[in-house]
């Protein structure tokens, strides 16, 4: 097995045990909130109870996607199943954006009929453990994300991310609803379900422009640029065009070369080019055409 098969392996191993790990962190994270809310009744423990168990939804999605998605290249898929993954992302940042507006409308209910709450210090307590489960599962995930650069698994960590801040903000609403501050309780909700819409915007935002094929960074396409003008048979580079389906960069590009150069020797060169560009997108899926010009 080469060394890019190796890595192929390794990472889709690596992206499996992270979706995994979501779903086990999500349905935890659902029954643990769910406690607390009965116990204690507050809106806050509600929002964030109602983003896990759409995180849950969420990352059963992203598992079958990413499971999808890894599939190899078939007849009537040539590109492979990648972009499986943003249509994951997709789906994610609409059920996360929902859940944001539920929240809302609760927290105006809140505001116009309140209540106090009941069993705070377990409320606490509880919620802490699922704030240090959460910041383990995001940890792993941002590992995950550097070394693959899956869109699904990013999604996934960015919305977990949020939940990071939303638990510590219930356990600060929890708190201070101990001394009193009954008030804050529909408030925090509806700070909470602000975090929770922006992170669902960045989420379907970027899964949308991979799913409408939005070309690499300019940087990146410089860089392939760069590495196809060193070689000494390539006078001109240009239609260089990019893009990204799931883990799979494709990268299309025009070499010139000099008219005289024969057929063994143009394909020798273009052979060269893209070694070069595989050393930093190893696993890209490239095409290069050669134009012929006059010295």
């Amino acid at each position: 097995m080469s060394q890019e098969q190796d890595q192929q392996t390794s990472d889709a191993r690596l992206i499996r045990l992270a979706t995994w790990a979501s779903v086990a962190v999500a349905v935890a994270l659902v029954g643990v909130k769910a406690v607390v809310w009965l116990l204690t009744g507050s809106l806050s423990v509600l929002a964030s109870l109602v983003d896990s168990l759409l995180d849950a939804v969420a990352s059963v999605l992203n598992l079958v996607a990413v499971r999808f998605s890894l599939k190899s290249a078939d007849w009537d898929h040539p590109f492979g199943h990648g972009k499986a993954e943003s249509l994951a992302g997709l789906g994610q940042a609409l059920l996360v954006g929902g859940s944001a507006l539920f929240v809302i409308s609760r927290a105006v209910e809140r505001f116009l009929h309140p209540r106090p709450l009941e069993a705070v210090g377990v409320g606490i307590a509880v919620m802490l453990v699922a704030v240090v489960a959460t910041l383990g599962l995001v940890l792993f995930q941002q590992r995950v994300v550097a070394r693959t650069g899956c869109t699904a698994i990013k999604a996934d960590s960015l919305h977990y991310a949020s939940d990071l801040y939303t638990n510590l903000g219930t356990v600060l609403v929890l708190a201070l609803a101990g001394l009193g501050w009954n008030w804050l309780d529909p408030l925090i909700g509806v700070l909470i379900a602000g975090v929770v819409i922006r992170s669902a915007w960045q989420i379907g935002y970027e899964a949308a422009q991979i799913l409408l094929d939005h070309h690499l960074s300019p940087e990146a396409e410089a860089e392939i640029a760069r590495l196809a003008l060193e070689n000494e048979r390539v006078l001109g580079v240009h239609d260089i065009r990019t893009r990204r389906s799931g883990q799979t960069r494709i990268v299309q590009l025009h070499l010139e070369m000099a008219g005289e150069l024969s057929l063994e020797e143009a394909h020798r060169a273009t052979k060269e080019v893209e070694k070069c560009i595989r050393t930093i997108m190893p696993q890209a899926d490239i095409i290069i055409h050669q134009d012929p010009v006059k010295r």
